[in-house]
């Protein structure tokens, strides 16, 4: 059968090659990049993604395409040459990158939730001489008339089931005799469109802020691509810049996207927005429903939206005419994507799009990433500081406590130094509030008989097992496993006298707390107490409204949270971590310190910090203390420099899992040997070894890396050998190019 056009599609779930397909006359005009469309493959209809469109097909014989999809589902043209970028930089099938950018809920086309709506069908005085008619003989049909006199523009009919107690057969009575009448009216899920906010005006910059301002807004009005790194001290007002630069898009007709690190953050971020600005706004993140997922994309797509906010995800959202893109905390880890292909960091994508737009992108912090201020340093990125806090507060005085000197006390003080606990005290006394940082949920993290160093491990994964007290039961973190009740004998030694609980979480530390000051009100922030949806922006409330004196929480409580009666924060324990065997170890910890350090002091009254440590000499707290980010770098760069670690070169991990342990090591260790015959001279391979976690739910796991300055090369090398290896199928493979460490 011959066709003017041929249309070449990529199946959304069959791992084939793309294929043509004849495009009929009438479909024509609606068929193009991007375009959503049904297809017949052996038999069966398949959703796809037409790549391109052409007049010639290598191919004598082609299947016509059966349906071009909704509008509404079609791949803008910006998304589209993304989602094609991020093939060829992330070495990741194209298939899998247009999946990533089209949500789950959308491919799937699911129905937009509709409810039945009742009005009436006559005048309110009329509709008040029927109720009179039917009180004596139809009481039930009179009730509902009642009901219908209180609501002008109509009820939803589960609302007025529930008001008047009836059946259903009293109101059909009334719609047959044309007294009413129902209607479908599509519900939206976004919860955002009709929410009230306290509206706020915006603030007067400070000179710096202007500045900063300054320098963006004429990117903007250039309407061409620029970067910009905003590297502004914790609570230096590097919101209210973004709030007046939005304002200036929005008036020029532009559009936005906001991404932020946490759920926590997103609804404060949405408030601020919300109550600055009277237009659209959508979140997007992964704890929304699949229906609030497509209604927020609907929304977008109709235009209903001009600024979504939200953590990666919302990176992809549909908008048309954008003009900015802001990527606040931009050095955090959880806008890398590690556990699916294609393994992208958000903000790398957003610099991209942004370019793609011929827009701006602003990536903001007070502690970048290496990577971005070498860039800004370079004259890559536009830089912007701001090295003072804004309005009246302060930086907060820090003082460093050696752990090893503290060690009088009660069980319960083994956790707290002495010092702390007595600026507790006097905050508290004050009414003012604390927050405890401790990057460990749980009551303990680890199980270990001190007689034979036996320790608990989930027998699925290399990792320890760690006890809630709660629940009552070890649980591992990564799989989910559950040991109920904790055994109180070693399984190794069957010594039950020397078996004990080690490394308090967030748990035993508001326990411990509330047993030293039984009147202090405490809150905890982790991932056990935020589970259920809307979690975050429940506890953010609570303590924002004074409902506790002290925020417990890990590091999801560290960045970009604003709470205005905050004067003392303490770092309970952060040793550990600078002995993780990563590249970037020390880096993580400066920032996560010099972040959760910022949450005090951020108003007029004066802040405190207090960082425990048994290695207080250690540089990384010197540079903390201080907010000295422009030493550490110093200091940090060098050695990076040395051992040609990013952002020297690039890094690309390949990771091999299996449920076998011999066979997943051959298959990654011929892996390896292949690509390394096939590589430039100038790329070295590191040697197949364990991954640091060697089994994640009972799939052995092995990895190497590749290092280089040209990624796109070496990409694009291991994408074709990956895809003509032949690989087992209970094997699998990922390739992380940027990884965000070399674990």
């Amino acid at each position: 059968m011959k066709f003017d056009l041929y249309a070449t599609v990529i199946l959304d779930q069959k791992k084939l090659k793309p294929l043509d397909y004849g495009v009929p006359s009438h479909m024509q005009t609606d068929v193009a990049e991007g375009s959503r469309v049904l297809v017949s493959l052996r038999k069966q209809v398949c959703k796809g993604t037409v790549l391109y469109v052409r007049k010639k097909s290598a191919l004598k014989s082609v299947q016509p395409l059966l349906e071009v999809l909704m509008e509404k589902q079609k791949i803008p043209e910006d998304l589209f040459a993304l989602a094609n970028w991020m093939s060829k930089y992330y070495a990741t099938p194209l298939r899998k990158c247009l999946n990533c950018i089209l949500p789950s809920a959308v491919r799937d086309d699911k129905n937009a939730k509709q409810k039945i709506f009742i009005k009436r069908s006559i005048s309110k005085p009329k509709l008040i001489g029927v109720c009179a008619e039917l009180r004596a003989k139809h009481p039930s049909q009179a009730s509902i008339c009642e009901e219908m006199l209180k609501h002008d523009n109509g009820i939803f009919l589960s609302d007025l089931l529930n008001e008047t107690k009836v059946s259903m057969s009293p109101i059909e009575t009334l719609i047959k005799n044309g007294i009413l009448k129902k209607e479908l009216h599509t519900i939206d899920r976004t919860h955002l469109m009709n929410d009230e906010y306290f509206q706020t005006l915006p603030k007067t910059l400070n000179d710096e802020q202007q500045a900063c301002f300054d320098s963006i807004s004429k990117s903007l009005k250039s309407n061409e691509f620029h970067t910009h790194l905003i590297h502004g001290v914790t609570g230096s007002g590097k919101t209210e810049v973004y709030l007046q630069l939005m304002q200036q898009a929005i008036d020029d007709g532009k559009s936005i996207i906001m991404l932020v690190p946490e759920i926590a953050l997103t609804a404060q971020t949405i408030e601020r927005i919300k109550g600055r600005f009277q237009t659209g706004v959508a979140i997007l993140h992964y704890r929304l429903s699949d229906g609030e997922k497509l209604d927020a994309w609907r929304n977008i797509m109709n235009g209903k939206v001009n600024i979504v906010v939200g953590a990666r995800s919302a990176l992809f959202s549909p908008l048309s005419n954008l003009g900015l893109i802001i990527v606040d905390e931009e050095q955090d880890g959880s806008f890398k994507q590690t556990d699916d292909m294609p393994c992208y960091n958000a903000r790398d994508v957003s610099i991209v799009r942004a370019k793609l737009n011929k827009c701006v992108a602003i990536l903001g912090s007070a502690t970048p990433s290496l990577e971005s201020y070498k860039n800004a340093k370079e004259g890559k990125f536009h830089l912007n500081k701001m090295t003072t806090r804004a309005a009246k507060s302060q930086l907060p005085t820090v003082s460093i406590i050696d752990m090893r000197l503290d060690r009088e006390g009660s069980t319960h003080h083994r956790f707290f130094s002495q010092t702390l606990l007595t600026k507790m005290r006097q905050r508290v006394a004050l009414g003012e509030q604390v927050i405890l940082f401790l990057n460990r949920r749980g009551t303990y993290s680890t199980l270990k008989c001190e007689k034979c160093e036996h320790v608990l491990e989930c027998p699925h994964c290399d990792c320890t097992l760690t006890f809630h007290k709660s629940e009552h039961h070890l649980s591992c973190h990564l799989c989910g496993y559950t040991l109920t009740p904790p055994p109180t004998v070693c399984p190794s030694c069957h010594s039950g006298e020397t078996i004990k609980f080690k490394a308090p979480g967030t748990d035993q530390i508001e326990r411990s707390l509330n047993a030293m000051f039984p009147d202090i009100r405490t809150l905890r922030m982790d991932g056990d107490t935020t589970r259920k949806k809307g979690s975050h922006d429940r506890l953010f409330k609570q303590f924002r409204a004074g409902k506790a004196d002290v925020l417990i929480g890990t590091q999801m409580i560290a960045k970009g949270l604003h709470f205005p009666s905050v004067t003392l924060v303490g770092v309970l324990n952060s040793d550990g971590s600078l002995n993780i065997p990563d590249f970037r170890s020390f880096e993580n910890v400066f920032q996560l310190i010099t972040q959760v350090s910022g949450r005090a002091g951020r108003s007029e009254l004066p802040g405190e910090v207090i960082i425990q440590s048994r290695i207080p000499e250690h540089d990384i707290f010197k540079y903390a203390s201080t907010e000295d980010y422009v030493g550490f770098y110093h200091s940090e760069i060098k050695s990076r420099k040395m051992f040609h670690y990013p952002p020297f070169s690039h890094l690309i991990k390949i990771t091999f899992s299996g449920p076998e342990e011999k066979a997943t090591f051959e298959f990654g260790k011929a892996f390896h040997e292949a690509l390394l015959t096939k590589l430039p001279a100038e790329f070295t391979l590191t040697p197949t070894v364990p991954c640091s976690l060697s089994k994640i739910k009972d799939r052995y796991r092995f990895q190497f890396f590749l290092k280089g300055e040209k990624v796109m090369i070496a990409s694009k090398l291991i994408a074709k050998f990956d895809a003509e290896t032949k690989r087992p199928k209970d094997i699998g493979v990922v390739i992380d190019v940027d990884p965000r460490d070399s674990l």
